[in-house]
């Protein structure tokens, strides 16, 4: 009963809520999790449930030593469910008011200086197919902040470099627009005539960036790349991709760009997340401050 209930759960996120396949997999986990629980106490009917039930749940998810965003997904993800349970008429009174758990614990985003990020894209070995396709897709990241699922999607139709943007497709299949600077079209235009097509195959497909075997790159795969010119970077933080995320957001604001802007090429739903960028800006002001004013 319950599995049928999940499955009808996670194709009313897929089909009305329009989540992101990773969010979606995200919730499946955290509701399959809340499933085992009742399981484990023997609440089979879902009817059953009271707001007793649900708080004994989120006590059992502390002991578990989960990090405090991930405790926060799992009760978002839970009061979702409980939406869905009361709406579908499954529950006679919506539950998820009776829940709340810690709050998302707000962390700054790590970023590179503007150095860092030249030397990181110095890195690659143009001279190789390979190479020349990690700089394409180093030099697209910075200059576009996309998401690294985003990246990995992208067709060769979703370029534009007349008028230099690219074309994404990103949470909840919302599309935006994203300009490219001089250095990522010629980096990518470079990739694509002289690198790409001697892996293709052949394959007639469009997808932009190929592994060795001519395949469409994987997210792991990607990770793979990132992680080796890390390492090779001697960074003092751990490269990731949404660290070259953080680096084109943050640098954008320092050299004055609009926030809304931002936002839009970020594909941030709500203002609120991009606004975390000015807290760096404010965290960098006060060192400045300490630094040069005598009475710091």
């Amino acid at each position: 009963m319950i599995a049928k209930i999940i499955d009808e759960y996670l194709v009313y996120l897929t089909a009305e809520r329009g989540m992101s396949e990773n969010t979606i997999a995200a919730y499946q986990n955290d509701i399959l999790r809340f499933a085992a629980y009742l399981k484990e106490k023997s609440l089979t009917d879902i009817t059953q449930m009271d707001k007793y039930c649900l708080k004994n749940y989120l006590a059992y998810l502390l002991q578990l030593n989960l990090s405090a965003a991930t405790c926060a997904r799992n009760v978002a993800s839970l009061k979702s469910f409980l939406k869905f349970l009361f709406t579908e008429k499954y529950i006679a009174k919506n539950l998820s008011a009776e829940i709340s758990g810690p709050k998302k614990e707000q962390v700054l985003p790590k970023f590179l200086t503007i150095e860092e990020v030249d030397h990181l894209l110095s890195l690659p070995k143009v001279s190789t197919i390979m190479g020349c396709r990690d700089k394409a897709m180093l030099e697209l990241l910075y200059a576009t902040g996309v998401r690294v699922s985003e990246l990995i999607s992208l067709h060769i139709s979703d370029l534009n470099f007349e008028m230099a943007y690219v074309r994404c497709l990103g949470k909840g299949g919302k599309e935006r627009i994203i300009p490219m600077g001089d250095l990522a079209i010629q980096a990518v235009n470079h990739y694509i005539q002289h690198c790409r097509r001697q892996v293709d195959g052949h394959q007639e497909t469009d997808v932009l960036f190929l592994n060795h075997r001519g395949k469409k790159l994987t997210r792991q795969g990607f990770w793979k790349i990132i992680k080796k010119y890390g390492r090779e970077a001697g960074f003092s933080i751990e490269l990731t991709p949404h660290v070259l995320r953080h680096s084109f957001a943050t640098h954008l604001l320092q050299n004055g760009a609009d926030l809304r802007a931002i936002q839009e090429m970020l594909g941030h739903a709500d203002i609120a997340t991009t606004q975390i960028y000015t807290h760096l800006l404010y965290e960098q002001l006060l060192d400045e401050y300490d630094k040069a004013h005598p009475r710091a």
